[in-house]
């Protein structure tokens, strides 16, 4: 898979596919011929998953950021 259809990947896709490679070299179902470039692709889809994850991080935590400030439209007295 090219690195430009494996950044168009969600998440999930991406993790099934990762799984499907890992089964099938856990299987010995890849050929020798074959095993660098799916361990490439394997590596690819890695990152990809981190960079998703980081980026769903840094999101939350401005959300929660967010939601922890207090509203500045609202009277501090009450």
């Amino acid at each position: 898979m090219s690195g430009e259809k494996l950044q168009e990947l969600g998440f999930g896709k991406a993790m099934e596919r990762l799984e499907t490679i890992l089964r099938r070299i856990e299987e010995e179902e890849v050929d020798i011929d074959e095993l660098g470039e799916r361990l490439k692709e394997a590596t690819q889809l890695i990152e990809l998953c981190r960079s998703k994850i980081r980026k769903a991080d840094v999101e939350v935590t401005q959300i929660v950021q967010a939601l922890e400030q207090p509203d500045a439209t609202e009277d501090p007295e009450g």
